[in-house]
């Protein structure tokens, strides 16, 4: 499994998480991106990349701060969303990307 096919060819939006295990905030948002997952099963595929063992992709896409969430559609990032956010605000800034 690589980035490209799993996010990049995808054929539902993908929401990626870019995270570290020292992020205090990421800790904070996991329980939230893994309710939107569930939630959303089948219109949208959650990858959690964990930034200190994929630098090169991270930098690859600008992530400067964690936690980032990115969410690809068709290949493209098409929202962006850095640092903890309450699952409403989060929600309405992804759900006009569903199919």
């Amino acid at each position: 499994m690589t980035f490209d096919t799993e996010v990049l060819k995808a054929d539902v939006p993908v929401l990626v998480d870019f995270w570290a295990v020292w992020c205090g905030p990421c800790r904070m948002i996991a329980p939230i991106v893994d309710a939107i997952a569930g939630e959303y099963d089948g219109k949208l595929k959650v990858m959690k990349l964990d930034v200190d063992e994929n630098q090169n992709t991270a930098m690859s896409f600008g992530v400067m701060g964690i936690p980032t969430l990115i969410l690809f559609k068709g290949g493209r990032p098409v929202e962006r969303i850095t640092g903890y956010m309450p699952k409403e605000r989060l929600l309405a800034k992804l759900t006009p990307h569903f199919n």
